[in-house]
């Protein structure tokens, strides 16, 4: 029995060792064939999955995100039909609405600013205790006042003509501009009607300071009639007493042309300025 077995086991390793080995190494290469093959398919799997490294999958992707995207078109509709909502017109109204808001807060700011310095000025005029002017808005108009110049030099003959023709003031109109301060009033004589002294036709005044070139935002209208005061005299202005021309009311329109026209003359040949000795 155990010779038996012992030919049986024998057979058994004969068996092995007498393998074909050629028979062996083909079942280890379909094994590693095997492996090479699961592991191939492994890579292609895993580069299947990467949307970058196949061109075609690319495509796909790419066509998905152009059919999600609005075209040029639609888009274009889109924006026609979102300024039809909100009442937006085409690009000439656009450019309008946007230019206008910058200008309304500059011409707003310019109006406050010549509100506040009129009702000043205003205030301080009445303060006055000497009469030297009076002030009446025309129709409550803060922009445009008419100014009684009540005093001049006692030693004048000016002021002899005004005691002579009981001619209590003398009577201007002073208009403000949107600018002022920073530009000048216009102010002309209204009553009576004078010569010389600087004053010309229409009731123009011949003054460097009434112009922009003169001007300074930091005069007052008390200083500017205190400054009409002093010229009169110097120019030695009379009222006029001549029958006829005297009747003749000095007029805005023609005070308007006579000094634009002055301007124009002494900003050509420039201003003469009194000699120091008269004052």
């Amino acid at each position: 029995m155990a010779t038996l077995l012992r030919k049986i086991g024998l057979i058994r390793l004969h068996d092995r060792d007498t393998e074909d080995p050629k028979h062996h190494q083909g079942s280890l290469k379909g094994t590693k064939g095997n492996q090479k093959n699961n592991a191939n398919k492994h890579c292609q799997t895993a580069n299947d999955t990467n949307i970058l490294s196949t061109p075609e999958i690319k495509a796909r992707k790419l066509d998905q995100l152009g059919k999600d995207k609005p075209s040029g078109k639609d888009k274009q509709g889109k924006d026609v039909k979102e300024r039809q909502q909100t009442g937006g017109g085409g690009s000439k109204a656009s450019s309008t609405s946007s230019s206008l808001p910058s200008l309304a807060p500059h011409r707003q700011h310019c109006t406050q600013v010549r509100t506040r310095r009129l009702m000043k000025e205003l205030q301080e005029i009445r303060r006055l205790g000497d009469n030297f002017i009076t002030v009446e808005l025309v129709e409550d108009n803060l922009y445009d006042w008419n100014v009684k110049l009540h005093q001049v030099d006692k030693d004048s003959a000016l002021w002899q003509d005004m005691k002579e023709t009981s001619t209590e003031f003398i009577l201007l109109n002073v208009t403000f501009p949107d600018n002022f301060p920073f530009s000048p009033p216009f102010m002309r004589v209204l009553t009576p009607r004078l010569e010389n002294g600087y004053v010309l036709d229409g009731g123009a005044i011949c003054m460097e300071l009434l112009t922009p070139r003169g001007w300074s935002s930091a005069y007052t209208v008390e200083a500017v009639m205190r400054q009409f005061a002093a010229s009169l005299v110097k120019g030695q202005g009379r009222i006029c007493r001549k029958s006829g021309k005297s009747k003749k009311a000095f007029s805005r329109k023609e005070a308007e042309a006579t000094f634009k026209s002055l301007v124009k003359t002494h900003e050509k040949y420039g201003w003469v300025s009194p000699p120091v000795s008269d004052g």
